[in-house]
């Protein structure tokens, strides 16, 4: 039987292949019942991605609804976009000062800040990703810390109950989030509900939440919430983002650093 994320990422997926779908038919497809199937599509209404029906739901007819992409995996991931990840990377690295305690989340953005910690000394770096501990052996001044876990091959992250009772132990200085979405309504996304929620810890534990992401991650929806936009103290992303968005972060009282892409 398929996880509740599962089901979810799977009805999405097929509302937006046929426009509807019906209750009893999910329910039959999913092997749950019907109370759980209306669950779930009152969920994907309250995220803004399909609007209820009697006996179904339909995809929301919106701009939003549109930009609600499916997820990749680490590898496409890492090809996307490699030039203006890099320039975020070393932006972020110059964030990080002498005696800093930082989290880095998992993904190819904040490897990209990895790569750009060689040099630094007396720092205290945190992941769950495992591509992101790989690079930072590199880094002999910067001492690691690796959130065990659950691993998350698509991701290559660790997540789990573990994970999260782990960061209750600590505090850190800067948080650098990676995200799948960012809109100004609907908040700070990703695909997967464990990373998300590990993501909304390492939130709680850090003084500063700095995500940083490529211009393409704006005006995008994912399916699980980690943050409203207004939580966020600095973006750190590329001169592509739509000046709407630019304008949006300015007046929330964000901090936005651009990179030359």
């Amino acid at each position: 039987m398929k996880s509740t994320s599962e089901r979810r990422e799977q009805t999405l997926g097929m509302l937006r292949k046929q426009g509807s779908v019906q209750v009893a038919e999910l329910a039959a497809l999913f092997q749950v019942s019907t109370v759980t199937i209306r669950n779930d599509l009152a969920f994907l209404e309250k995220q803004g991605m399909a609007t209820r029906s009697y006996g179904g739901a339909f995809l929301k007819d919106s701009q939003d609804s549109a930009a609600q992409l499916p997820e990749h995996s680490i590898e496409d991931k890492s090809q996307l976009n490699r030039s203006i990840k890099d320039l975020i990377g070393q932006a972020a690295a110059s964030l990080v000062q002498d005696g800093d305690t930082i989290i880095l989340d998992s993904g190819t953005t904040t490897h990209a800040i990895a790569a750009h910690l060689v040099d630094h000394e007396n720092v205290i770096a945190l992941t769950n990703g495992l591509n992101v501990a790989n690079t930072l052996v590199a880094a002999e001044g910067v001492e690691v810390i690796v959130l065990g876990g659950h691993l998350r091959r698509k991701s290559m992250s660790f997540y789990g109950t573990q994970a999260e009772q782990a960061l209750e132990n600590y505090h850190f200085n800067k948080l650098f989030l990676a995200v799948d979405g960012f809109d100004l309504s609907k908040g700070i996304t990703t695909h997967n509900e464990n990373e998300a929620r590990l993501n909304r810890r390492m939130c709680e534990v850090a003084d500063e939440i700095i995500v940083v992401t490529d211009a393409s991650k704006f005006g995008r929806i994912s399916l699980h919430k980690i943050l409203e936009p207004g939580k966020v103290h600095k973006v750190i992303t590329d001169k592509a983002i739509p000046e709407r968005y630019l304008d949006g972060l300015k007046k929330a009282g964000i901090e936005v650093v651009l990179v030359d892409g």
